[in-house]
């Protein structure tokens, strides 16, 4: 059968790449091996947010005495918050269904390989293959866990993060491995519902692409929660016999041995490129990533490649908007190129972070003269009013011009405030214009406009 467009893999990516090539008048037709939505919608970005939800709503009910509310000590269900996480996800896979359907897209179940510029071969659960040709293909195959040699995951003892998401029961103790957003969350989720939980960290700082304040704050929060934090530190051997897990970790100060019922590796991700036919078709790859230039077009004319199977940041949205725009240069449009260096990051554990831009270290090595100014939410009316006053935001501006540099936060829903940042940023604009903007009070927003008083010196509530 002939298409127009075809996409391989139906994530955060490769469905909006669908829905918009349709939009555009094109035939399309999606192929996907597991569930619609990828492993966003079900094994990642969505279902784990209700369980950290799960686990806020938990440690409120734990703390409803300091609002003035009396509540019977108050006790979580670990099974029904797992089973209530799967059926938001099963929900949102279905919505992806009704998107395909609505736009006249054909769904194909089963797993896709390039046979050669504008044919693919699709092999069904059943083994039966079925060859479809299109002018234009975008491959949108993801990433999955990345696997170290000392840390073998057999799904049991040694998890991964669709292991972590659906266990039949909670686990007494855990050694996260990592602590990039998957462990920071796992981590955060797993000790509030009662969990012993040590991050292992490799590198000297966790969440280590952060802005180096939030990394230590985040530090600070977690070992105030009972978490166990090692940096510098590496898992260089693991035994699983026995109950649980012995494991020996390297740290600056010597070996240590940990036990744990489980352990979860959270050591990044690595993309899903084999044995999708990249070499019969030629395209090349670096890295292991398949390399695209500024409109998402491999080396080959009519293959285009997005989301975590390529170079940059492995976020959803990031992936949402490549998809978007690979469609749009399909149909012939011409979209804006992406600015990698204005897509948000954010982690969802408690206190959230959220950040875009620069951080401090790397506007001052790219060469600029900085204005930094910190807003701490100790200091803001309505996150005392929450209850909520840990953390800070972080604004960083270029002293010439006031250019919008970066912005790092971390606090209560912060994720939700780092869109201005973004849009801020996307429009020019500079911190004369944000102190110039009226922010209403009291909110945890008017926070960007305070640290921004504050790099100006200019600050009246600090």
């Amino acid at each position: 059968m002939a298409y127009d467009v075809l996409v391989l893999g139906s994530g955060p990516g490769g469905y909006p790449a669908a829905i918009r090539a349709s939009q555009l008048g094109k035939k399309v037709a999606i192929i996907e091996r597991e569930s619609l939505g990828g492993i966003c919608l079900n094994w990642g970005c969505i279902p784990t947010k209700a369980l950290l939800k799960s686990a806020q709503v938990y440690e409120y009910a734990k703390h409803a005495a300091d609002y003035g509310i009396e509540v019977n000590a108050p006790k979580q269900n670990f099974e029904n918050v797992i089973k209530r996480s799967r059926g938001v996800a099963d929900k949102m896979s279905k919505g992806v269904q009704f998107l395909m359907k609505k736009n006249k897209i054909d769904v194909i179940m089963g797993t896709g390989k390039l046979l050669a510029p504008g044919k693919m071969e699709v092999t069904s659960a059943d083994g039966k293959k079925q060859t479809l040709e299109a002018k234009n293909i975008i491959i949108a195959t993801g990433a999955r866990s990345r696997q170290l040699p000392t840390l073998p995951i057999d799904g049991k003892k040694i998890i991964g993060y669709r292991e972590a998401m659906v266990l039949p029961q909670q686990p007494k103790s855990m050694i996260v491995v990592g602590s990039g957003a998957i462990g920071s969350e796992f981590a955060y989720f797993y000790n509030s519902m009662g969990t012993k939980v040590t991050i292992v960290e490799f590198l000297p700082r966790i969440v280590p692409v952060e802005d180096e304040e939030i990394s230590k704050e985040l530090e600070k929060q977690y070992k105030k929660q009972g978490i166990d934090v090692l940096t510098n530190s590496e898992v260089i051997s693991v035994d699983t016999n026995g109950n649980g897990v012995n494991a020996k970790v390297k740290t600056q100060n010597g070996e240590i041995n940990l036990q744990a019922d489980i352990l979860l590796s959270a050591v990044g991700i690595v993309a899903n490129i084999e044995d999708i036919g990249l070499e019969a078709a030629g395209v090349k790859t670096g890295k292991g990533k398949i390399l695209v230039d500024a409109n998402l077009l491999t080396n080959i004319p009519g293959i285009y490649a997005i989301g975590d199977c390529t170079p940059n940041q492995a976020l959803a949205h990031k992936a949402s908007k490549e998809g978007i725009s690979a469609a749009e240069h399909i149909a012939g449009q011409k979209p804006d190129p992406i600015d990698y260096n204005n897509v948000p990051g954010c982690t969802y554990c408690t206190p959230e972070i959220a950040s875009v831009g620069f951080t401090e270290k790397a506007a001052k090595d790219a060469g600029y003269e900085i204005k930094v100014g910190k807003f701490p939410f100790m200091a803001s009316g309505k996150a005392a009013a929450a209850g909520a006053t840990e953390g800070f935001v972080k604004v960083i501006f270029d002293a010439k011009y006031g250019e919008f540099l970066g912005c790092h936060m971390i606090g209560s829903n912060v994720t939700e405030i780092i869109a201005e940042a973004v849009v801020a940023r996307k429009l020019e604009t500079t911190g004369h214009e944000i102190l110039n903007a009226i922010h209403p009070h009291p909110t945890m927003s008017e926070g960007l406009k305070e640290a921004t008083a504050v790099a100006y010196g200019e600050a009246t509530d600090i």
